[in-house]
C-alpha cells in the first residue's frame, strides 16, 4: 500500500513562486510514475504535469508548460511541483498521485489511471 502526502500550498501574490512536495512511502517512488492534478471548486479535476518511473521523460498540461515543473528525489522519496509565475487561475487545491502500472503517455493525463492518492494541498493565489 502507498501513501502520500503533500505539503507546500498556501497563499502566494500573483507572480510569486511555490514548490510543493509529495512524501511517499510503502513503495519506492521510483517504482512509481507520478503526477500532480488539480481541483479547483465546482470544476473536475485537471491534469497538470506527469513523470515516469525513472528519471524521465515528464509531462505537462499546456495551460502551466514553461511555469510549472515536475520531479522527484529518489533518495528522500518524495516528489516536487516547482511552479512559478503563479497566477489567480492556478488557485486551486493540488493532488498527488502515483500508480505501480507502466501507462501509456496519453493515459498519464487521465483520473482512473491512478490508484494512489494523497489528500491534497491547497494553493491560493491573490493580491
Amino acid at each position: 500500500q502507498v501513501q502520500l502526502v503533500e505539503s507546500g500550498g498556501g497563499l502566494v501574490n500573483p507572480g510569486g513562486s511555490l514548490r510543493l512536495s509529495c512524501a511517499a512511502s510503502g513503495r519506492t517512488l521510483s517504482t512509481l510514475a507520478m503526477a500532480w492534478f488539480r481541483q479547483a471548486p465546482g470544476k473536475e479535476r485537471e491534469f497538470i504535469a506527469a513523470i515516469r518511473r525513472g528519471r524521465s521523460p515528464t509531462y505537462a498540461s499546456n495551460s502551466v508548460q514553461g511555469r510549472f515543473t515536475i520531479s522527484r528525489d529518489n533518495d528522500k522519496n518524495t516528489g516536487y511541483l516547482q511552479m512559478n509565475n503563479l497566477r489567480p487561475e492556478d488557485t486551486a487545491l493540488y493532488y498527488c498521485a502515483a500508480t505501480t502500472g507502466s501507462p501509456i503517455s496519453s493515459s498519464l493525463r487521465d483520473v482512473s489511471t491512478f490508484e494512489y492518492w494523497g489528500r491534497g494541498t491547497q494553493v491560493t493565489v491573490s493580491s
